[in-house]
Parts: structure tokens; C-alpha cells; sequence
């Protein structure tokens, strides 16, 4: 018989002074696949791996032996303005695994309230599809297709909703092309 218990998200959001992006995956994985206690912990996940690509030239300019240079992480994003949660707060692992597929939405973000926090940003990026359909639903929009932006009216404030490519290893692209695609949208934005 499968778990049905309710997690609560483990990290606190991380908003940059000034952040002009806010990025949403779906909900870490399970605390035994983290090698660090921040976004995408998981060692096999490339988004790490994608912004040293786009911002440095190396995939490995945050990797560490065993995991993650958090320290060079946490830097890189105040510089860049760029704040980071996840589109679930609370979730159930219908399987007890990573997969987006089985994670149960028990508590969406309060987006209202994290953009509040955020007066500058006006493009949140979606990092595949399971927080992309839920920010759709919070923001009664059509879920974007890959690469695609939604734009959205919130408190008389236009924003833009951008999904990308997943960074999970289960999302069949290589590294390098994940970054092109996100490079593009750090490019329109601005943050390149």
C-alpha cells in the first residue's frame, strides 16, 4: 500500500532583493536524493548544470564532488536577481518517488503573495509541465507549451508565464540544448 502523506515543502522561498524572475519547479524530490538543502538538490538534475552553461560557459562551474557549490549558487542568484520556489507547497507522492507524474497537488503557491514580495518581477519560468498547469489554473490561463510565455493580469500587473524544458534527467534533451532554449528566454528577459 502506497504512502499517503502529506509533505510540506521543505525550503523556504529564496527572493533576492530585487528579483526580477521567479522560478518554479513542481516540489523537490525526497530529502534521500538531495546533495544540498536548496532548489533542485538532486545530484542527476541539470539545471545547475544549465545556468553554468548559459551564464559561464561550464556545466560543471557549480558542481562539487558529491553535489553542489550552494555558496557560488546562492551568489550567482542575488547577483542575477533571480528568486526560486516551487508551484506546490504541500503534495502527496502517490509513489513515493521524484516523478511529477505521481506527485497529488494538496496545496498550490500562494502566488499572489510570493509576487507581492517581488516588486519587480514580471516573468515567473516554469520548469516543465506540472507547474506549468498549475500556475495556469492559478492564473485561469491555457497551461503554455514548452518555450511558449502566457501572459497574465494580477492586481493590475502584467506578467509573463514562460515554461521551459524540464530539468530532470527523465526530460530526454541533452544539457547543452536545455540551456540553449533557456539562454533564449534569459536573453528576451533581459538577465543576459
Amino acid at each position: 500500500m502506497e504512502s499517503q502523506l502529506v509533505e510540506s515543502h521543505p525550503f523556504e522561498p529564496f527572493v533576492p532583493a530585487g528579483a526580477k524572475v521567479l522560478m518554479l519547479g513542481s516540489f523537490p524530490p525526497p530529502s534521500q536524493r538531495w546533495s544540498m538543502n536548496f532548489y533542485y538538490p538532486n545530484k542527476t538534475n541539470d539545471m545547475w548544470r544549465i545556468m553554468g552553461l548559459i551564464f559561464f560557459g561550464d556545466k560543471n562551474r557549480f558542481i562539487r564532488p558529491g553535489g553542489y557549490d550552494l555558496p557560488s549558487i546562492i551568489d550567482f542568484l542575488n547577483e542575477k536577481g533571480i528568486a526560486m520556489y516551487d508551484a506546490a507547497v504541500r503534495v502527496i507522492r502517490q509513489k513515493g518517488n521524484a516523478s511529477d507524474k505521481f506527485l497529488e497537488i494538496v496545496e498550490p503557491i500562494g502566488l499572489e503573495a510570493m509576487l507581492a514580495r517581488m516588486p519587480q518581477c514580471r516573468t515567473i519560468v516554469t520548469a516543465g509541465e506540472k507547474s506549468a498547469s498549475i500556475i495556469a489554473d492559478l492564473t485561469h490561463t491555457k497551461t503554455p507549451a514548452t518555450g511558449e510565455t502566457v501572459e497574465f493580469l494580477l492586481d493590475g500587473t502584467v506578467y509573463m508565464h514562460c515554461r521551459m524544458v524540464s530539468s530532470s534527467r527523465a526530460y530526454p534533451m541533452p544539457v547543452e540544448q536545455k540551456a540553449e532554449k533557456y539562454a533564449a528566454l534569459f536573453s528576451k528577459i533581459g538577465l543576459l
